[in-house]
């Protein structure tokens, strides 16, 4: 997919990655193109599925969600069924902000928002360890972000 993207199209999604409300008319100049054919391509992208979709992007810390714990999840049962029951109930708790399936020391790796340690805790307790199919949890807490939200098309 990546080598069908010609210069202006990169533009267009880099723009859109940085201010995804510009309007078409600020981001045709910008690629030196009129309004027409920059809907068009915008449109295109969207149809094969590039572009996925729009949203506001909110900040945690301005919600008060200044702590983020990555939990590494190891599972007594791995059998299709058994992720399948993990992945349905995981995507339920709203303060998982990503969950990955990976190979290595353990089986999940999830990014965990919280106000504080003790607001961590309740939803380690409440909410993460009642997840079907855990058979252990280990915690790493974040001390500062360095690089987050960094994607783009380079």
């Amino acid at each position: 997919m990546q080598d069908r993207l010609d210069p202006v199209d990169r533009k267009i999604l880099e723009e859109l990655t940085q201010n995804a409300r510009i309007p078409v008319a600020e981001l045709a100049r910008k690629v030196g193109l009129s309004k027409t054919p920059v809907a068009l391509r915008i449109r295109h992208m969207e149809e094969i599925g590039l572009i996925t979709g729009y949203r506001a992007i909110l900040s945690p810390l301005k919600l008060g969600l200044t702590n983020v714990t990555y939990l590494e999840v190891s599972m007594n049962d791995t059998r299709e069924h058994a992720l399948q029951q993990f992945n349905t109930a995981v995507r339920a708790i709203p303060e998982v902000e990503e969950c990955y399936m990976i190979a290595g020391g353990c089986d999940y790796l999830l990014k965990v928002r919280s106000r504080d340690m003790a607001h961590f805790r309740q939803i380690l307790a409440e909410k993460i360890s009642i997840l079907p199919h855990i058979s252990n949890t280990s915690s790493h807490v974040s001390m500062e972000a360095v690089v987050e939200q960094n994607f783009n098309l380079g």
